[in-house]
């Protein structure tokens, strides 16, 4: 029996423990750059008081970091299709570092909001790059890797909060921001450089291609049309997403529980977040990612339903715990989608774009919310309008869905 060449030795496998070691480190990088998503949140009333302008337009920051995130997201996929991810994880720390520093110096709003697109761009390749990356490592257990890396981004919205808004309280927000920009941007190029370098070969890659639930011509539809869909149920869901994650540490505030309060519900948010995140891959691995995603979106609106009923202090903790529970498997869905769907080498540019009208969806949805509290004097009507948008959302998946099985009944 001949010997096989030591090359082959080497050569990584699907879902093995080298793949798990860079879920790993991919998990790490997700936590320490998911800053960017954060901040801005906590730091919402501090710059608000400071720059003396009315919700609505102190809002105007998350809005232009979910577009930055959202540029940088098909930006930063293009390139990990080319390159793999090294070139856009460095190109996303520099970013994330100069963003810091000059909404540190901002003296406007205005700037302040320029400086947190420049955040968002660089924080992109945090989420739908590292996931598209991640996907490629494991086929056998690729929803709950694709999970698990989406985790590294609500785990950085159960770490970060908190500590910026402690920050904040005893050194003041702009210190808070150059701090940020020193420590999250090498730590991001240390991790990357050191245990991100390798690329999964192309047949690890296209590993279990044969195992796709689908392809859009399955559901009668053009891969453009399939796209635009997911696209466009992306941006619901993540107008609805947003009410909460964005306006819950003001919302406390308005309530009289202080801002500090509404800072731990959002760090409680995130954490059932990672949760549901985990366990949504779990599900995913054995019904699919449409399926998955039907199951959130109802939820999250069961979710909004129950802020508009209660708004007791206790109540408000447990909602925000269901909240993050619920919603959490939503966004990570539509990358298992995409590999299910779609061939791998377009995995990172077809998400990114998918991603990119999530981010649209979250940066109307925080200045939306923000617009609507101005008009009404209350938060009331922006959940609502949260959960009208949820439910255009749901009805374009299960659109899908039925398609998809009045399809497989006349094959």
């Amino acid at each position: 029996m001949s010997a096989l060449p030591a090359s082959k030795f080497n050569e990584p496998v699907p879902d093995s423990g080298a793949a798990w070691l860079r879920l790993a480190a991919t998990v790490l990088v997700s936590a320490i750059g998911g800053v960017g998503m954060w901040s801005v949140v906590v730091a919402l009333p501090a710059v608000q008081a400071e720059f003396a302008v009315p919700r609505g337009e102190a809002s105007l920051p998350f809005s232009l970091t979910m577009l930055g995130f959202a540029a940088g997201g098909v930006v930063m996929g293009q390139l990990l299709d080319r390159s793999g991810i090294l070139l856009p994880l460095a190109l996303g720390a520099v970013a994330l570092s100069v963003g810091y520093l000059g909404a540190a110096d901002a003296g406007s709003l205005t700037v302040f909001a320029l400086a947190y697109a420049v955040i968002g761009f660089g924080s992109s390749v945090t989420f739908g790059p590292l996931m598209a990356d991640i996907s490629k490592w494991f086929v056998r257990r690729r929803g709950v890797a694709v999970t698990l890396c989406s985790a590294g981004n609500y785990l950085a919205g159960v770490l970060w909060p908190p500590v910026v808004q402690q920050s904040i309280a005893h050194y003041g927000w702009r210190a808070t921001h150059v701090g940020i920009a020193v420590s999250c941007g090498a730590a991001m190029l240390l991790v990357g450089v050191f245990t991100m370098r390798r690329q999964a070969p192309t047949a690890l890659a296209n590993a279990g291609a044969e195992q796709r639930r689908g392809s859009p011509a399955s559901l009668g539809l053009s891969s453009g049309t399939l796209q635009i869909l997911l696209a466009l149920a992306s941006v619901c869901c993540c107008v609805a997403m947003s009410m909460p994650q964005v306006h819950i540490v003001a919302y406390c505030g308005d309530l009289g529980y202080g801002v500090a309060r509404g800072a731990d519900m959002l760090a409680l948010m995130m954490a059932f977040g990672i949760v549901g995140r985990i366990g949504s891959g779990f599900v995913a691995d054995y019904i699919g990612g449409l399926p998955t995603l039907m199951l959130g979106s109802a939820l999250q609106g069961v979710a909004l339903l129950l802020y508009l009923i209660y708004d007791g202090l206790v109540s408000l903790y447990v909602i925000s715990a269901l909240f993050g529970l619920f919603q959490g498997g939503i966004v990570p869905s539509y990358a298992i989608i995409v590999r299910e769907y779609f061939p791998a080498k377009e995995a990172g540019a077809r998400l990114g774009v998918i991603l990119m009208a999530s981010l649209f969806g979250m940066a109307l949805g925080g200045w939306l919310s923000g617009y609507i509290f101005d008009l009404t004097g209350s938060y009331r009507a922006a959940f609502f309008n949260g959960l009208g948008w949820n439910a255009v959302n749901g009805a374009i998946v299960l659109w899908l869905l039925l398609r998809r099985h009045s399809r497989l009944a006349y094959a």
